[in-house]
């Protein structure tokens, strides 16, 4: 079983609720259908109650949902502060068990199970691999064991992120015949899952991004300096209608208002395009960009996250 690949995540999220609390149905029965007509955009429901979280593309594609709610479904929303999508994954081979033995009256509640995780290659998702001899396990139990693999990916182990691009292996465990059911290898296997995954090198992934600007020739200097401050490197540069096309990889996490920003230094006389390219491990704490979720959303500080919208304008960045 894979799951959807890295490239087609979304990989910036932004929480909204309605002004008025008459409007949650409307805008509820507004996002099924922008959801219908977007196939990138994702719903979820946020942390603090009310809120609802928008899960898109990049800056601008979220910014386009957020006016669509207001312009064309007449729904005045708040809409708070854009936060990096980040992720996890590991780096090398891992193994553990979990047991999962409850007394519980007559029955009890047993459970054992042995896992194995091993790294893939990005974008190739999630494998599950079905190694058990002998029954050890039995399989009305294998798939519960799936699926507490899966449940307990959504949540990580390092900072909360979901992990990604593993692939996890059933080779032993135990039953017993009485006191056995899927919920408790749902939880053996979380048990398992999650201990094996911190002696497998875990590690957060951001999200990347390619970026291409066209700027006069005077400014090309201040905005690969500027490129350089935000943690990206120059891939290259080229001519494209007589004027510099400088192309370069940079972190999402440093890229949110960078429209305001560009116009500010090139007095509006530049412009740029921007698309996902990959994920790749993110700074550690005490390491250039990094803090304790992993990186610095806004490194350097530059003008706040409020400048794109025109009809739902975002929270003012600290």
């Amino acid at each position: 079983m894979n799951e959807s690949k890295t490239q087609h995540r979304p990989v910036l999220s932004v929480a909204i609720r309605p002004k008025s609390g008459e409007d949650r149905e409307s805008l509820q029965r507004a996002l099924i259908d922008l959801t219908r007509e977007d196939p990138a955009m994702r719903v979820a429901a946020g942390r603090s109650g009310g809120d609802i979280v928008l899960c898109g593309k990049g800056e601008l594609h979220l910014q386009i949902i957020c006016d669509r709610i207001v312009r064309e479904c007449k729904i005045e929303i708040d809409v708070g502060e854009l936060k990096v999508i980040y992720l996890e994954t590991i780096r090398q081979h891992g193994e553990a068990e979990g047991k999962y033995i409850r007394p519980a009256g007559g029955h009890g509640q047993y459970a054992h199970v042995k896992l194995r995780l091993e790294p893939r290659d990005q974008e190739s998702g999630y494998e599950f691999v079905d190694e058990i001899k002998n029954r050890a396990v039995p399989p009305e139990f294998v798939e519960s064991v799936n699926l507490g693999i899966q449940e307990a990916m959504k949540g990580g182990i390092l900072a909360g992120h979901e992990m990604v691009d593993l692939r996890a292996v059933l080779y032993d465990g135990s039953y017993h015949v009485e006191d056995s059911n899927e919920m408790a290898f749902k939880i053996a296997s979380s048990m398992a899952f999650k201990e094996a995954a911190r002696k497998a090198s875990p590690v957060v992934l951001e999200p990347f991004m390619s970026i291409e600007v066209i700027t006069p020739e005077n400014f090309v200097g201040a905005i690969m300096g500027d490129l350089s401050l935000r943690r990206g490197w120059i891939e290259g540069m080229e001519s494209r209608a007589g004027s510099p096309l400088i192309r370069a990889t940079v972190p999402l996490a440093t890229m949110i208002g960078y429209a305001k920003h560009l116009r500010s230094i090139t007095q509006g006389r530049a412009e740029y395009s921007m698309n996902f390219s990959r994920y790749e491990a993110a700074p550690r704490h005490g390491e250039s960009g990094g803090d304790e979720a992993g990186v610095t959303a806004r490194k350097p500080t530059g003008p706040s996250a409020g400048s794109g919208f025109a009809a739902a304008q975002w929270d003012e960045a600290s």
